[in-house]
């Protein structure tokens, strides 16, 4: 995949089958939207294209309502390459940017540094100087500039549209099986393993803390997760607790605890990526360290249950 960070970088992009948005989360209805401009570029002789923006135009014109991400920039770009995409344009979003007309977005952008030949869009799709273009407009700018404009409807799951907003929803909710759904993927989180207290460690179970940077995360509580090294390839089914454990009088700040079902062979990881599969229980105070150890493992045994019962499928 090719990754432009910047307008003059995109050089040699044309000619291209493009689709523009943020695509936070990169979830199914994204995927299906990548699916179909892998296609049209098949149709066209073109290249396979998104145009996104970093950051997220809302952080710019209005701050006080842009939503916490669930991908990283870096991310979205990897989820974009398994879904076909070739390139990724990068538009750094200012004060200049957002005072674009929708003509002058189309014809120095789409038609000009990209050379498109097919735009693909969801039917909300937006864009210009306050969002004054849609898709009529867009359609009515790609005949005078080009391109043709094909609009790709949304992706429903058991009735519910899927979007970004909605995955948030699930996941702050703590309803991270129906978050998978949505995203055709567990949710994840990823970051540094570092140092706890190490009260656990000695009197309940051994765990791996990780600190993350993460925006969204699931409610607090249990549930089951894979925990991933990203240095050294290796995986482990695991369990979760996100809370400020209660039992040892509480932290000021949240912490991520993993307890591995399965034998920690050599070093620690230094970097890890949860995925969560499934809520178990909302975290809770035990009387003593000894009844949480029982907890522990009583929900130990229930994601062994899980994941022998997934493997069989």
């Amino acid at each position: 995949m090719r990754i432009a960070r910047s307008l003059p970088d995109a050089s040699g992009f044309a000619p291209s089958a493009v689709t523009i948005g943020n695509f936070d989360g990169v979830h199914a209805g994204h995927q299906q939207l990548f699916q179909e401009v892998v296609r049209a570029a098949r149709e066209m002789n073109a290249r396979p294209t998104v145009l996104t923006f970093d950051p997220h135009p809302a952080r710019v014109v209005a701050p006080h309502r842009a939503p916490r991400l669930l991908t990283s920039i870096e991310e979205r770009c990897e989820l974009m390459g398994r879904s076909g995409i070739e390139q990724v344009l990068l538009l750094p979003f200012d004060a200049e940017i957002s005072r674009l007309s929708p003509e002058e977005f189309v014809r120095q952008i789409v038609a000009g540094q990209l050379g498109a030949r097919v735009v693909l869009v969801g039917d909300n799709f937006r864009f210009g100087h306050k969002q004054s273009g849609d898709t009529r407009m867009l359609a009515e700018l790609g005949t005078r500039y080009g391109f043709e404009t094909r609009i790709v409807g949304a992706v429903k799951s058991r009735g519910r549209v899927v979007s970004s907003s909605e995955v948030r929803g699930l996941v702050e909710a703590g309803e991270v099986a129906k978050a998978c759904r949505f995203l055709g993927r567990p949710y994840a989180i990823a970051g540094e393993v570092v140092h706890g207290r190490g009260i656990g460690a000695k009197q309940v179970v051994p765990t791996l803390n990780l600190r993350t940077g993460s925006e969204v995360l699931p409610k607090n509580g249990v549930y089951i997760t894979r925990t991933r090294d990203l240095d050294a390839g290796r995986r482990w089914n695991s369990i979760t607790n996100l809370g400020v454990r209660p039992t040892f009088g509480g932290d000021p700040e949240l912490s991520i605890e993993t307890f591995l079902l399965e034998p920690l062979e050599g070093d620690a990881p230094a970097r890890i990526r949860l995925e969560f599969l499934r809520r178990v229980r909302d975290e809770k105070k035990f009387e003593t360290p000894e009844a949480l150890k029982a907890q522990v493992l009583h929900d130990a045994a229930r994601a062994q249950t899980y994941f022998r019962r997934i493997s069989g499928l």
